[in-house]
């Protein structure tokens, strides 16, 4: 497997606040991988940078291996927490736009998807429920033929069979070339798909193993793990 991201004395400061603190870390292709921590432990700022949202104060951050910039938002596909497409817009509007923006959408993974939740191209979005936006926002990153996903809370505030569907989305349709960070409280949700997992808290690592090396070595799940990491 080939690295796609890596990190190297890496460094977020908001003033007084250390976000992340000389964080050393390396992903691998073909990997789904959950990026996990109690709230305010620097998974949100760690995901912007890697997205080129914020700037490091220090340490090296590569894609690909190389620097963040235009090249690595070419292969960067990003899914913010927060539902972020205008209640005015219809859903073909939203298609175009990533269309022309993206070189790598998939016009045709995009139509089979919608077609499976009966969304209709002329559906307008503030029509939909809360759900049916963020499944929509999935659709729309995951149809991308992206090297590196990068999915904060995509199954947050959805209930358990939308739950079910995200995560089949994520599994049967990203690049098997490419990898995807998860970020998420709901452990026990995508335990079953992960192949790594990375905590840190206070923007420091504390763990970054295989989930078959995590129960292994510890007997526990993943979940459990992190419950006794961070005595939830």
């Amino acid at each position: 497997m080939s690295e796609i991201l890596k990190c190297t004395g890496l460094t977020k400061k908001y003033g007084s606040l250390v976000a992340l603190n000389n964080l050393d870390l390396s992903v691998n292709k073909g990997q789904i991988i959950g990026l996990l921590g109690p709230n305010g432990s620097g998974k949100t700022t760690l995901i912007k940078l890697i997205a080129g949202l914020l700037k490091q104060n220090s340490g090296e951050l590569t894609v690909n291996g190389e620097k963040i910039g235009i090249n690595t938002k070419k292969i960067v596909s990003y899914l913010p927490e927060r539902t972020y497409i205008p209640d005015w817009m219809r859903v073909i509007d939203i298609i175009k736009m990533f269309e022309n923006f993206y070189e790598d959408f998939n016009l045709e993974k995009v139509k089979t998807m919608l077609d499976n939740l009966g969304i209709k191209f002329n559906q307008r979005i503030k029509a939909m429920s809360k759900g049916t936006k963020e499944k929509l926002q999935l659709i729309l990153v995951m149809s991308r033929e992206a090297q590196l996903y990068l999915l904060d809370e995509p199954i947050a505030g959805v209930d358990p069979a939308a739950r079910d569907y995200i995560l089949r989305t994520i599994i049967t349709n990203y690049n098997p070339e490419a990898a995807v960070i998860i970020s998420t409280h709901l452990i026990q949700d995508i335990e079953t798909v992960l192949d790594d997992v990375i905590m840190i808290q206070n923007g420091n690592l504390k763990i970054h193993k295989t989930v078959d090396e995590i129960r292994e070595e510890s007997g526990k799940s993943v979940d459990e793990l992190f419950r006794e990491v961070f005595r939830c």
